[in-house]
This record gives C-alpha cells, sequence and structure tokens, in this order.
C-alpha cells in the first residue's frame, strides 16, 4: 500500500468518524448556509456593481441591500433554531393564511407594487417583501405539520389530500395572477415532495405530477414572454440579438471562464453584456470569474446540502420533522438545479433565482429562516438529543446559547395536537405491548438500530406508511 493510499483511508476514517458524531449534521447545515451565504454576498458585489454604479452613481447600493437582507436572514436563522417544535406546529396554519392573505393584497391596485407588469411585491417602509417567497416556507411548515397530525389519526387517502391539495392549488393560482410561473413551479415541487413523503400511493403521485407538468405546460405558452423562452429554448439559434440574447450571453460567460476564470471582479459580461447577471444569471458570473473549479464549488455545496438534508430526515423520528426536512431539502435544491440548468442551457429560462447566491432580499431571508428550521431539526436527532441532555453541547450551540431540544414522545405529540396539557397524560400511558402499540393506541417510537447512524434511501425518508389499502407493495414505499 502506498503512502499516498494509506493517508487517503486514513482522511476518508477521520471523516466517517466526525460524521458519526451527534451533531455533525447540525454543524454541516450551518457551514453549508454559512458558505453559500458568503460566496453569494461577494458575487453579487462583483456582479452588480457596473449596474448598480450606472443607476446610482455607487457601486455598492445592491451589495449593500443584500448584505442588509443578509443580517435579516441570520437573524431569522437564529430565531428558528430557538422555536421549539410544538410552537412551529401550533402556528403553522395561521402563518399560512397570513401569507395567502399577503398574496391576496399583492394583487390589490394602491397595496401591492407593481414592477414591470408583475404585481410580486409589499412595500413596508424602506423594505419590500415577497409574499410568494414568504409563502414556500409557510406551505412546507403547515403541509408537513397536516400530514404528521393526519398521521396520528390514521387517515383514509381523502383525508391526506383534502385540504392540502386544494389550499396549494388556491396559492399557485394567486402567484400565476401576479404573473410568476416561475414561483408557481417552485410551489409545485413543495406539493410533490409534501405528497411523495407523506406516502402518497405511487400510481397517485404519478398522476397528480403528470397534471402538474402539463398544467405548467399550458402556462408556459399562455403568456407572451412565457412563449419567447420557450421558442429560444426549442431554437436556441433563432434571433441571437432579441429572445435569445440572454441565454447566448450565459454560454459566452462560462466558456470565457474556463478551468480557472478570469478572476474575481474581472468578469467582461457584467459590463451590461448580461441582463440580470448578479440575479437569474449570477451562476455565469461565477463560471466566468471563479472558472469551472468555482461552479463545481457552487455544486458540490447544493449536493452536500442533499446528503446533509436526506441524512437528518432518515434519522428523525418525529414524522413532522422527517416531512419538513426532507421537503425543504427537495424545494431548495430543485430550485438550485433548475437555476443552473438553465444557464448552461439544459433548461427553459424559468426566473428561478439560485439559493442564497442569487440578489433578491426576500429570498435570502426565506431561505435562511429554513436552513434554520432544518438545523434545528437537526439538533433534534435522537443521539443529538441525547448528547446536548447530556451537556455534550458543543463550541457553537454554547455560543449561540440555544435551548436545551426536547425528547420525541408520540403520546406528548399527539396531546399537544389536540391541545391537552402533555406531561401528566405521558406518565399515564400505558407501556406498549409486544406488538409495538401501547394500550392507549399511540405508537411508539421504534428502537432505532445501527443502521440508523447511516443516511439510507430518500424512500426511507417517507413519514409513515399509508393507511388507507394498496395493490402494491411498492405503493407503499418499499421494494419486493
Amino acid at each position: 500500500m502506498t503512502g499516498s493510499t494509506r493517508r487517503t483511508r486514513e482522511s476518508a476514517t477521520r471523516f466517517g468518524a466526525w460524521l458519526a458524531r451527534p451533531l455533525a449534521s447540525f454543524h454541516l447545515v450551518v457551514a453549508i448556509a454559512a458558505l453559500l451565504t458568503v460566496l453569494g454576498l461577494v458575487m453579487v458585489l462583483s456582479a452588480s456593481s457596473v449596474e448598480a454604479y450606472a443607476d446610482g452613481g455607487s457601486a455598492y447600493s445592491l451589495f449593500v441591500r443584500q448584505a442588509v437582507f443578509a443580517v435579516i436572514g441570520v437573524v431569522l436563522f437564529y430565531l428558528a433554531l430557538r422555536i421549539p417544535i410544538r410552537v412551529l406546529r401550533h402556528w403553522s396554519f395561521p402563518l399560512f393564511a397570513l401569507s395567502v392573505l399577503a398574496l391576496v393584497l399583492v394583487l390589490v391596485p394602491g397595496i401591492g407594487s407593481q414592477v414591470q407588469g408583475a404585481r410580486r411585491w409589499l412595500v413596508l417602509g424602506p423594505a419590500s417583501v415577497q409574499p410568494s417567497e414568504v409563502v414556500k416556507v409557510t406551505l412546507v411548515v403547515w403541509g408537513a405539520h397536516l400530514l404528521a397530525s393526519r398521521r396520528a389519526q390514521r387517515a383514509s387517502l381523502k383525508d391526506l389530500l383534502v385540504p392540502l391539495v386544494p389550499a396549494s392549488l388556491l396559492v399557485c393560482l394567486l402567484v400565476v395572477l401576479q404573473p410568476n410561473l416561475s414561483t408557481t413551479v417552485a410551489l409545485g415541487i413543495v406539493l410533490a415532495a409534501l405528497l411523495w413523503f407523506g406516502g402518497l400511493p405511487m400510481r397517485l403521485f404519478v398522476t397528480t405530477v403528470l397534471s402538474g407538468a402539463i398544467a405548467a405546460g399550458v402556462l408556459a405558452l399562455t403568456a407572451g414572454y412565457r412563449s419567447d423562452r420557450m421558442r429560444a429554448y426549442f431554437n436556441p439559434g433563432d434571433d441571437p440579438q432579441g429572445i435569445n440574447y440572454q441565454a447566448r450571453q450565459a454560454m459566452y460567460s462560462l466558456a470565457d471562464g474556463g478551468i480557472w476564470g478570469r478572476g474575481l471582479g474581472q468578469s467582461r459580461a457584467k459590463w451590461n453584456y448580461l441582463p440580470n447577471a448578479h440575479n437569474d444569471f449570477i451562476f455565469a458570473i461565477i463560471g466566468e470569474e471563479l472558472g469551472f473549479l468555482g461552479c463545481a464549488l457552487v455544486i458540490g455545496l447544493f449536493a452536500l446540502f442533499v446528503y446533509v438534508g436526506l441524512r437528518i430526515a432518515s434519522r428523525s423520528v418525529d414524522p413532522f420533522l422527517r416531512l419538513l426536512t426532507a421537503t425543504a431539502t427537495v424545494w431548495i435544491t430543485s430550485q438550485a438545479l433548475i437555476n443552473t440548468g438553465y444557464v448552461v442551457g439544459l433548461l427553459p429560462v424559468t426566473g428561478l433565482q439560485l439559493p442564497l447566491v442569487s440578489a433578491g432580499g426576500s429570498s435570502l431571508a426565506i431561505t435562511l429562516f429554513m436552513f434554520g428550521l432544518i438545523a434545528n431539526a437537526a439538533r433534534h436527532e435522537p443521539e443529538a438529543v441525547s448528547a446536548l441532555r447530556a451537556g455534550h453541547d458543543g463550541r457553537v450551540s454554547r455560543l449561540l446559547r440555544l435551548p436545551t431540544p426536547e425528547r420525541y414522545v408520540p403520546a406528548r405529540a399527539q396531546m399537544a395536537r389536540r391541545g391537552r396539557a402533555p406531561g401528566k397524560a405521558v406518565r399515564a400511558a400505558s407501556p406498549p405491548s409486544a406488538g409495538g402499540r401501547a394500550r392507549d393506541g399511540v405508537d411508539r417510537a421504534p428502537r432505532r438500530s445501527s443502521e440508523s447512524r447511516g443516511t439510507r434511501s430518500a424512500r426511507a425518508t417517507r413519514a409513515w406508511e399509508p393507511s388507507y389499502p394498496v395493490n402494491h407493495a411498492r405503493e407503499r414505499g418499499r421494494s419486493k
């Protein structure tokens, strides 16, 4: 065995040992969020400096606004870390209802701010907020709470779909009226992820996804600017100075960067050659200034986020946290894949931003809040809870003065959902029988084998097996 091979194996062993630590998932989520946010701030400053100077005489105006929202996002991240799970579930529906009301208000003339023919912003003093960004998070949280509650009630298939699907369709309709097809696509991804991880039968899930894809295709062809994007995608050689201009300039930027890039701040495309260089097409500026290696770093961070998010979901014993973490991971990662996909020409241009990297205050702050909820879920892994309650909280938890998470007890969660005081009810609960169910009919948390230390497959993150009858084992999320 050569020396390099031995060192590689030792490094892999040390990394595996570090991953086995109880708080490894939490530290990885915090690190990924921090790295993507810092990278985004640096690239927004570089990509927006020319346009900001031409518009207002200061090269830092767009960067300062992004930095302010980054600070707000960090505060939201910290608050999300401190929110008790029971409080989050209690306020999930009121917050979702308020976000839907904000979507209605943004369509009212005089209340919603109209920019370039779209009503997407609510102006609150010196800041503007996109309710469509807020509703993504509230739909994830409320949907996870609703499905987890229905699981405890042994709900039927109809109860699984109602009222989640009608409410989601209402939200999508309000967002389409803005108009904002890209956010509608993101909301459709959230709904599909909730239904998949919630245990929807395979055939019904496929039917739902195909129906959503057909609806998105129809919407993409019914408006002028959306149909122009579709024509530009299917005819990339047509109208290079018109509808294909932006996509072609993005490809030129990526090609100009090569492997190593032209250097930070040395982009040529940002000199008014590439529209929205700091927003939708910031990945092209990353490729031009930091080269292939910079693009690989961004994609690698999101790939690591997929691993960590599904790892947290598979390790959680709380069905609510499983649904929340898995759905949020799919949503954020899908948005990143769609953004990089249309920048490199694999997908039609949709306008979805690159999470934490693209310019956009509302998107940055809300995504950081979602990362905070995922980090909160990481601290509620059974092994993490045991370590934290034993006093092994580590430097980060001590520095942030985070509260000690509570152990998940199914009976307590059920009593809290019904609005009762959980403490006494849990103490009075009967011990589980040999079949794994207590005399009061409430499932107890199963013992976790050594396999739970690793990340299981994506199917393992499905919160439960559906109680309604299905025909095949595969429809229950298993394979024969």
